[in-house]
């Protein structure tokens, strides 16, 4: 249950071979400087760049993984950082190309496309690149940008250090007199399963009073990040952050503002929801660390390979190419699956061009954990698809509709208990528990996010102090108007800004989670009227990056522009709670 690396380099010696063949290759790309608006040139030159992105992701994709084994391993992240150092001088080697094509002329380039059927793999790219023409700057201006883009990206890389290489796991005595060692894989299992109010304090405690310690740093480092987004959005004059994230995929702002303004309009049935809990678990207050709690009395916990069956019995009704895809996802060698000192936590899939994608978990045995490895086999068959169907130019998929294929496994996975059901009461309520708590952390957690972006940013672009205090009111706001909470009175819990990941490694994504799971619920909800529909949901994922995400979805008929596409979410959290409401009172 361990990941084979050796399937993507036989040895680090091998690995290191390669590294020096991309150095190599590098240093010939200058060479084609002001020689693109010839065809064999330009022909040349894309040939190299298909070579390049094949052996660059790769070559990444191991250095990676390898040190994601073990965060601490000295070795391990000096090849990450080597390999980072190599693309950032492949990036100003390039640096000539998009302002050179550009200058070119969309005539004169689609014209070479079309002399030659393997330039046709890079239609859409250069597409994309016309499309964001404006706001491509001289080559003087590319090179300057890309001699700073490795000191611009050190935010994600402090986080890094400081929240995970730098984090330790926390001894915590119950009142029992038992000692625990908890962490930030274990944390979320020892809330849901301790009954003692003063436990559960004292492990939520325990994990966030790291981020209170270290509240400046936390805060510098971000700030960082949002003074990094702010220069690129000057650099390349765009009217917002916002906008610099959203414009290249020809995203309209409208998607982000309309999900936000559906979320913070709909938080009645949060606090509905909230208060059910409290008067069920007779708690003095419900706090977001009791959110964990079970409803009902369940302890049932669950093998890999018995969550592996589940997953695979929950999607047997669906076609045979769906069904093999899931199961090549989770071959051995691929996945690696339980935590390990020293591990990078949470869970991801990562995959290469024209690679078998490799998951990581910290499997725990719990229900969460079973959702986890369906959730992660998405995001790999959705690779899968793309590398059957793209070619290289165009396999890898935005972030925006990333996180289709990995809800919509979630989706199946909900209803599939629900309809093995043996008939207890408390089996319903867990199973209706489960599929509220997936709408409130994947549409609701992710979009208070997502307006907590919004607004860090907003204070950058006015020239505002970044602060601890500053990031944490935007929070302690958020949190009382989605959840009707005050998380000061919460151990820590103001700095939860300072957790997540996401916000300091990738901006203005998150989001993301919250589309994603609209589209995919509506996809679902298609499919289950007619499971010939999968054919629509394949459609998408085999689809890559061969179109802007939100024309994609379109052609599998969602709209996300409208906010009828997330009122569909909130209609089916409505239903849930009713009928979670009438079961506690059975």
């Amino acid at each position: 249950m361990k990941w084979k690396l050796e399937n993507l380099y036989p040895t680090i010696e091998a690995w290191e071979t390669e590294v020096k063949k991309l150095q190599g290759i590098i240093e010939e790309i200058p060479n084609y400087k002001g020689k693109l608006n010839d065809f064999e040139a330009f022909r040349s030159y894309y040939t190299k760049q298909r070579e390049v992105a094949l052996m660059a992701h790769k070559l990444y994709q191991y250095a990676a993984l390898k040190s994601d084994l073990n965060k601490k391993n000295v070795e391990n992240a000096a090849r990450v950082q080597k390999v980072a150092y190599l693309l950032n001088e492949l990036s100003k080697a390039s640096a000539f190309e998009n302002p050179e094509i550009l200058s070119i002329g969309k005539e004169k380039v689609f014209g070479f496309i079309e002399q030659d059927d393997n330039l046709k793999e890079y239609r859409f790219p250069l597409e994309k690149l016309f499309h964001q023409q404006q706001h491509v700057l001289d080559q003087q201006s590319e090179m300057l940008l890309a001699n700073y883009r490795q000191l611009s990206s050190q935010g994600s890389q402090l986080y890094s250090a400081l929240a995970v290489a730098d984090n330790t796991f926390k001894e915590v005595t119950l009142k029992s007199g038992e000692t625990i060692n908890v962490t930030s894989g274990n944390f979320r299992s020892y809330l849901a399963d301790l009954q003692d109010a003063d436990d559960r304090e004292a492990v939520f405690s325990a994990i966030f009073s790291h981020y209170e310690n270290h509240k400046h740093t936390y805060a510098q480092i971000y700030n960082t990040v949002l003074q990094a987004d702010l220069a690129r959005m000057k650099s390349r004059a765009y009217p917002t952050t916002l906008d610099s994230y959203l414009f290249g995929n020809n995203i309209d702002p409208v998607v982000y503002h309309n999900l936000v303004d559906v979320a913070t309009e709909n938080t009645d049935l949060i606090k509905r929801y909230y208060t059910l809990r409290k008067e069920t678990l007779k708690l003095k207050k419900h706090r977001t660390f009791d959110r964990f709690m079970p409803l009902a009395k369940s302890k049932s916990k669950f093998s890999y390979e018995e969550a592996k069956e589940l997953f695979f019995n929950s999607i047997d009704h669906l076609s045979d190419a769906f069904k093999s895809k899931a199961k090549e996802a989770l071959e051995e060698g691929y996945v690696d699956v339980f935590e390990a000192d020293g591990k990078q936590t949470g869970a991801y899939s990562w995959s290469a061009l024209n690679e078998h994608p490799f998951i990581l978990l910290n499997y725990d045995d719990t229900l969460n954990s079973v959702f986890t490895l369906a959730h992660e086999a998405g995001h790999s068959m959705h690779s899968m698809f793309s590398h059957e169907a793209q070619p290289v130019a165009t396999q890898n998929y935005t972030i925006f509709v990333a996180e289709i294929a990995s809800t919509f496994n979630e989706h199946n996975l909900l209803d599939y208990f629900i309809k093995t059901n043996t008939g207890t009461n408390e089996d319903k309520i867990a199973l209706l528990q489960q599929s509220i708590d997936d709408i409130l952390g994947t549409f609701y957690r992710q979009t208070l996010f997502a307006a907590y972006e919004l607004k860090t940013h907003e204070l950058a672009e006015k020239g505002e102090p970044i602060t601890y205090e500053a990031l944490s009111n935007i929070m302690v706001d958020l949190y009382k108007k989605f959840y009707d909470i005050d998380i000061t009175e919460e151990p820590g819990k103001q700095y939860v800004w300072a957790y997540i990941p996401h916000l300091f490694n990738t901006p203005f994504y998150v989001y993301q989670y919250a589309t994603s799971f609209a589209a995919s619920l509506k996809l679902y909800e298609l499919v289950k009227e007619d499971p010939k529909n999968i054919e629509k949901h394949m459609t998408l994922l085999r689809a890559g990056g061969d179109d802007f995400p939100v024309e994609q979805v379109k052609k599998a008929g969602i709209d996300l522009t409208e906010k009828s596409a997330f009122e569909a979410v909130v209609n089916r959290l409505k239903t849930l709670i009713d009928e979670l409401e009438l079961a506690l009172k059975a």
